[in-house]
């Protein structure tokens, strides 16, 4: 398995990982946000990024990052804000490899400190993240505007 940054070529599979991502949270999303988010990840000027796990040369998971400065530490945090594994390719450590990639990523750049949520009750996923780091105990809150 290799993992690297998301190209212009990567457009139709991203979509058919975020369409199953979208899917596994039952999620309904404008098309024009999917193109929307497929177009900044491609932006270089944003900090909206993407990186792919390729398996024997297919797409089989993504994590959608950014990163923003922090009045905590002294430099910017990283925020794993998606990150998603096809079901054939589950419990196969292609969610701890991208989190592993994407936490070497943030080293070398110089970000201080990664973090992500989920939702609580996706007990597979919390598996994974209670191996890697415990929780912090903080609950999020999302008030649309």
């Amino acid at each position: 398995m290799i993992i690297r940054d998301m190209e212009a070529a990567d457009e139709a599979a991203w979509h058919e990982l975020w369409s199953g991502y979208l899917t596994f949270y039952r999620v309904d999303l404008p098309q024009t946000v999917t193109d929307f988010t497929w177009t900044r990840l491609m932006d270089p000027g944003t900090v909206l990024k993407g990186r792919l796990a390729v398996a024997q040369g297919e797409p089989v998971g993504f994590a959608i990052y950014q990163h923003h400065p922090s009045s905590w530490v002294l430099g910017d945090d990283c925020y794993l804000e998606d990150l998603f594994v096809a079901d054939a390719a589950r419990g196969l450590g292609v969610g701890r490899a991208l989190i592993d990639d994407l936490r070497r990523v943030a080293a070398a750049r110089g970000w201080r400190r990664l973090y992500w949520h989920t939702d609580q009750n996706n007990t597979r996923a919390r598996a994974l993240y209670d191996s890697i780091v415990p929780s912090d105990g903080h609950v999020r809150y999302r008030l649309a505007l």
